[in-house]
């Protein structure tokens, strides 16, 4: 596997604290926490996902060391992570990770599209996902699985239901005129990954996704 740039050994110790964190093990690859650790680190949930196998199979032996030295000693693991925190420029890539390149492309899914709307690109695959599902007639804040969704996401039905109208500017099979629309360039970009795409790579996307909103 190719390692991360950002990557650092003593990184290790904070993926071991997420994996011994209840449940015990290796957590899903969209999770909340896993999804945080990657924000702060600025690295991927995919890297530090598979980075998580290596904690689980002891497959080295400064992984078996880890294990001996922190894994049964919860306080002092909780330490030296907090030490790691404090530590200059920790997550910061103005000072940290200077001179190194950061691409934000996962991080910016997790942040909302505008200082006036709660809506995350992650938000809206999770949205489109139950676009194909339904139809036009449907969209609309009374439907069931429209509510659903917006209880799952925390969010008003109501931007659900704009983030539809929005997508539905974007289908060319609805041929719609096209008309200003708060929502029209996150969603068309979100629609350009995916709308046009495999149903399937849509739906089993949604599916992992959810796990960050389920926490």
């Amino acid at each position: 596997m190719v390692m991360h740039p950002l990557w650092e050994d003593t990184y290790w110790l904070i993926l071991l604290q997420l994996y011994l964190k209840k449940p015990v093990g290796v957590k899903a690859l969209y999770s909340r926490a896993l999804v945080d650790v990657g924000m702060e680190l600025h690295i991927p949930p995919t890297f530090l996902y598979q980075q998580m196998f290596h904690i689980r199979r002891l497959d080295t032996p400064s992984m078996k060391m880890l294990w001996e030295t922190y894994a049964t000693h919860p306080k002092r693991l909780a330490k030296e992570v907090g030490k790691l925190r404090t530590m200059c420029g920790f997550g910061q890539p103005d000072a940290f990770y200077e001179g190194v390149d950061i691409h934000e492309t996962f991080e910016s899914d997790f942040r909302p599209v505008s200082v006036s709307c709660p809506l995350t690109p992650t938000m809206l695959i999770m949205i489109l996902d139950l676009y194909f599902r339904l139809t036009p007639i449907t969209m609309v804040d009374e439907t069931p699985e429209v509510v659903e969704l917006s209880r799952l996401m925390g969010i008003d039905v109501q931007h659900v239901v704009a983030a539809m109208e929005a997508f539905q500017l974007c289908d060319p099979y609805l041929a719609r005129p096209q008309q200003p629309h708060e929502l029209l360039e996150p969603c068309r970009r979100v629609w350009n990954r995916y709308g046009n795409g495999n149903p399937e790579e849509l739906s089993s996307m949604a599916a992992q996704l959810s796990a960050y909103f389920k926490e």
